[in-house]
């Protein structure tokens, strides 16, 4: 019976050969494999190491605590400006997979030693940001609403002011700001229902 990974190996169109080489060496890695956000994730004492993700130019290995890891021929990659603990490798050939094997045992090897940690034991330095005007406009004429948004922490405040800051226009970052508004003073985050 095949399992929800190799059903979606087989059902890849992107980069279905580069997924077979890189779910081989994961899988002597001793990982435990399975489908999270419908993608193959590796994990290792319910913690998750590594999962795979197909774009367009690439195939991806991305390392959960990525930041953490010793990368001394810089093959990790950031994946943007708003992530801060994972990083990537980014493989396009089956070849590349293969020269690549000692290196992703390595990774998989020492984010299977680092210890238990929460996001303070990330190395990645945080971004600084402040809330976008129409955020800020609502935290200083609305003292529950600021004291709610206070109390979530900083990723779901990020998080909101992210959402709000990709609208180009002022209104329509306010607009976001009053639809949110009754789920930031319930205390959840963007995605929280």
């Amino acid at each position: 019976m095949a399992s929800p990974v190799d059903t979606y190996v087989a059902q890849s169109t992107l980069w279905p050969a580069e997924l077979r080489a890189a779910r081989a060496v994961l899988r002597k890695c001793g990982l435990t494999e399975e489908l999270k956000w419908r993608k193959p994730c590796y994990s290792h004492d319910g913690r998750n190491i590594v999962i795979l993700q197909e774009m367009k130019g690439f195939l991806a290995l991305m390392f959960f605590e990525g930041a953490r890891l010793r990368d001394p021929d810089g093959l990790l990659e950031s994946q943007g400006p708003n992530s801060q603990s994972a990083l990537r490798l980014c493989v396009r050939s089956v070849a590349d997979v293969r020269a690549l094997t000692p290196a992703i045992q390595a990774f998989v090897a020492e984010a299977v030693a680092l210890p238990r940690s929460g996001p303070s034991a990330v190395k990645a330095p945080k971004a600084e940001w402040s809330p976008v005007d129409a955020l800020q406009e609502r935290l200083d004429a609305d003292p529950k609403f600021r004291a709610a948004f206070t109390t979530l922490t900083p990723g779901r405040q990020r998080e909101y002011h992210l959402h709000i800051s990709t609208a180009k226009q002022l209104d329509t970052r306010r607009a976001r700001v009053e639809k949110l508004a009754p789920q930031i003073l319930a205390g959840k985050g963007l995605r929280d229902r």
